[in-house]
């Protein structure tokens, strides 16, 4: 296996002393689980940050084999780390993505609209900017999995209708394709929805 592409960081596990398992997310093929050599060291720590999007050589010598990557940073999210809701956005959208995905199966689409979407999580002026786009992120990863969800699309303007599809949505994630990590994996959505329920209408 040899892959060069760029690929959007998604989740990271620690390995040994200062490596890591990182899960990334690329067009071409997926999720990508790969070994970083010193990837929790002080010059790549900056680098894997999940939502960051990244260029990586990933080499294996068979399919089943964990294949080795090098890293270099091409575009960085983490001056928004600070911000609580971008901060919850991203760190929502990346494990979600990195938990219910298969590995080694191209999601094109998710790729293109996963790459759009942490954009604006970062560029917009609020969250207003972005929570009806992250709606249609999550429909479209249970669509590509295989789950159809009847949710009307709110307007813009109501609040309180975004939330309860927010949450309609939720119960949608945690049933499928989170089911087997709902505790873990969830836990990063509550957060991102304690933060947005504290906007006001």
């Amino acid at each position: 296996m040899e892959l060069r592409t760029e690929a959007i960081v998604c989740a990271i596990r620690a390995h040994g002393e200062t490596a890591a398992i990182v899960r990334f997310l690329t067009h071409e093929a997926g999720i990508v689980a790969a070994y970083v050599a010193g990837a929790r060291g002080r010059t790549l720590r900056p680098v894997l940050i999940p939502g960051n999007i990244v260029a990586i050589d990933a080499r294996a010598r068979s399919e089943g084999q964990l294949p080795f990557a090098k890293v270099e940073l091409v575009r960085s999210r983490g001056p928004w780390l600070g911000e609580p809701l971008p901060a919850a956005a991203l760190v929502w959208l990346t494990t979600l993505t990195a938990a219910a995905l298969p590995e080694r199966q191209p999601y094109p689409a998710l790729h293109e609209a996963l790459e759009g979407l942490l954009d604006a999580v970062c560029l917009a002026p609020s969250a207003r900017g972005w929570v009806l786009p992250l709606l249609s992120y999550e429909v479209l990863l249970l669509r590509e999995l295989g789950y159809g969800v009847p949710v009307p699309r709110p307007t813009d303007t109501n609040w309180p209708a975004i939330l309860g599809a927010f949450d309609r949505i939720g119960r949608e994630l945690a049933l499928y394709p989170l089911a087997e990590r709902r505790k873990d994996a969830m836990a990063a959505r509550t957060q991102l929805r304690e933060r947005l329920g504290r906007i006001s209408d």
